[in-house]
């Protein structure tokens, strides 16, 4: 059976030649890709977090529990010191994950341009005064 021709390509007779409107549009869609990752990655570490943070938080009330009807006290309270360290630094790295620059960065950038424009209109009301 014979092949029909293919049909021309639209964009020339390179096939890899991209207009810069879609290099623009590859590079968006990958940096959007990357955020996307980026953002699963750091749900799933919360998550993680989350679990291990509510087992930690059950021990430690076993622990304490332990603690008041046993007489092995000092395995138990090194115990207790080590869940409260990690509990701290498991919600130390929650709270990252709600704060960052990037998150930050919209609303500082507009106080820092509405104030400046509500000094600039202050010092022009008042030397019209």
């Amino acid at each position: 059976m014979p092949q029909e021709p293919s049909p021309p390509s639209p964009r020339g007779s390179e096939p890899n030649h991209q207009t810069p409107s879609e290099v623009e549009f590859e590079q968006a869609l990958s940096e959007v890709e990357t955020a996307l990752q980026t953002l699963k990655e750091r749900y799933a570490q919360i998550k993680r977090d989350q679990r291990r943070q509510a087992q930690l938080q059950r021990r430690r009330e076993l622990l304490k529990k332990e603690l008041r009807s046993n007489s092995n006290r000092t395995q138990l309270q090194a115990e207790l010191r080590q869940i409260k360290q990690q509990l701290e630094t498991i919600e130390l790295n929650l709270e990252s994950h709600l704060f960052s620059w990037g998150s930050l960065q919209a609303p500082f950038w507009q106080a820092v341009r509405f104030g400046g424009l509500g000094v600039v209109i202050g010092w022009l009301l008042k030397s019209c005064a």
